[in-house]
C-alpha cells in the first residue's frame, strides 16, 4: 500500500493517522518510511530504533541499474540476515518487469 506525504510521527502512530488523515487507506501505521535525503533518514531511523524500539533494516540503495547491498561496520548477525534476505529477493527479481511509483495502478 502506498500513501502520500505525511509527518513521520503521523505515519507511525495509527491514532494520529485516524484523526488527521481519515481518508487514508493506511491502517495500523507505516512500516516503510522514505526521507528526502540521507541526513534526514539517518536521524529518523536512529531515533526510531534507539528510542522507539523499531527494527531498522538497511541502508538500502535504490535507483541504480543493479542492486547494491551495504553492510555497515559493526553490523550484527541479524543485520546481515536482513540484508541477505533483501539480496535474495533482488536476485529473484532480475529480468522481471518492475513497478515504479508512477506505474503502479491506482484504484
Amino acid at each position: 500500500m502506498i500513501d502520500g506525504e505525511m509527518q513521520a510521527d503521523t505515519a507511525v502512530f495509527p491514532q494520529i493517522i485516524d484523526e488527521t488523515y481519515p481518508f487514508s487507506t493506511l491502517k495500523g501505521g507505516a512500516n516503510v518510511l522514505i526521507f528526502p535525503n540521507l541526513e534526514a533518514g539517518n536521524i529518523a531511523y536512529k531515533l526510531l530504533q534507539r528510542i522507539g524500539g523499531a527494527e531498522a533494516i538497511g541502508p538500502l540503495l535504490t535507483g541504480l541499474t543493479k542492486p547494491v547491498h551495504v553492510l555497515q561496520r559493526g553490523s550484527e548477525v541479524n543485520d546481515i540476515v536482513h540484508v541477505a534476505a533483501v539480496a535474495v529477493v533482488d536476485a529473484q527479481e532480475i529480468g522481471k518487469p518492475y513497478w515504479t511509483l508512477s506505474s503502479v495502478p491506482h484504484p
